[in-house]
Protein backbone atom coordinates (compact mmCIF):
# COMPACT_ATOMS: atom_id res chain seq x y z
CA UNK A 1 0.00 0.00 0.00
CA UNK A 2 1.14 3.43 -1.28
CA UNK A 3 1.20 6.35 1.21
CA UNK A 4 0.45 9.94 0.00
CA UNK A 5 1.28 13.43 1.25
CA UNK A 6 -0.50 16.55 -0.47
CA UNK A 7 0.89 19.84 -0.04
CA UNK A 8 -0.26 23.17 -0.99
CA UNK A 9 1.75 25.18 -3.61
CA UNK A 10 1.67 28.52 -5.07
CA UNK A 11 2.96 30.03 -8.19
CA UNK A 12 2.34 32.69 -10.86
CA UNK A 13 3.51 33.46 -14.72
CA UNK A 14 3.31 35.95 -17.70
CA UNK A 15 2.13 33.59 -19.84
CA UNK A 16 -0.64 31.51 -18.77
CA UNK A 17 -2.04 28.91 -16.02
CA UNK A 18 -0.68 26.29 -17.81
CA UNK A 19 2.57 27.66 -17.61
CA UNK A 20 2.55 28.64 -13.72
CA UNK A 21 1.34 25.19 -13.07
CA UNK A 22 4.22 23.81 -14.86
CA UNK A 23 6.63 25.91 -13.32
CA UNK A 24 5.04 25.23 -9.73
CA UNK A 25 5.46 20.89 -10.31
CA UNK A 26 9.26 21.86 -11.50
CA UNK A 27 10.13 23.74 -8.69
CA UNK A 28 8.76 21.69 -6.01
CA UNK A 29 10.44 18.97 -7.90
CA UNK A 30 13.59 20.09 -6.54
CA UNK A 31 12.69 18.99 -3.29
CA UNK A 32 9.86 16.82 -3.11
CA UNK A 33 10.08 13.76 -4.78
CA UNK A 34 7.96 11.31 -6.32
CA UNK A 35 4.95 13.86 -7.12
CA UNK A 36 2.12 11.76 -8.74
CA UNK A 37 -0.58 13.88 -9.54
CA UNK A 38 -1.29 18.04 -9.57
CA UNK A 39 -4.82 19.40 -8.50
CA UNK A 40 -5.69 23.11 -9.60
CA UNK A 41 -7.61 24.74 -7.03
CA UNK A 42 -8.09 28.37 -7.93
CA UNK A 43 -6.51 30.47 -10.44
CA UNK A 44 -6.49 34.09 -10.56
CA UNK A 45 -4.72 36.91 -12.78
CA UNK A 46 -3.49 40.45 -12.11
CA UNK A 47 -4.78 43.29 -14.20
CA UNK A 48 -2.44 46.22 -14.88
CA UNK A 49 -3.71 48.79 -16.80
CA UNK A 50 -6.57 47.21 -18.61
CA UNK A 51 -4.15 43.91 -19.54
CA UNK A 52 -3.47 41.02 -17.64
CA UNK A 53 0.01 40.84 -16.59
CA UNK A 54 0.47 37.79 -14.11
CA UNK A 55 -1.36 34.17 -13.98
CA UNK A 56 -1.49 32.91 -10.85
CA UNK A 57 -2.33 29.47 -9.72
CA UNK A 58 -3.39 27.69 -5.72
CA UNK A 59 -2.51 24.35 -6.27
CA UNK A 60 -1.99 20.97 -4.56
CA UNK A 61 0.48 18.49 -5.15
CA UNK A 62 0.05 14.98 -4.48
CA UNK A 63 3.34 12.81 -3.94
CA UNK A 64 4.39 9.38 -1.93
CA UNK A 65 6.03 9.07 0.98
CA UNK A 66 8.50 6.02 0.84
Amino acid sequence: MAVMKVIEVLANSEKSWEDATRKAVKQASKSVKNIKSVFVQSQSAVVNNEDVTEFRVNLKLTFEVK
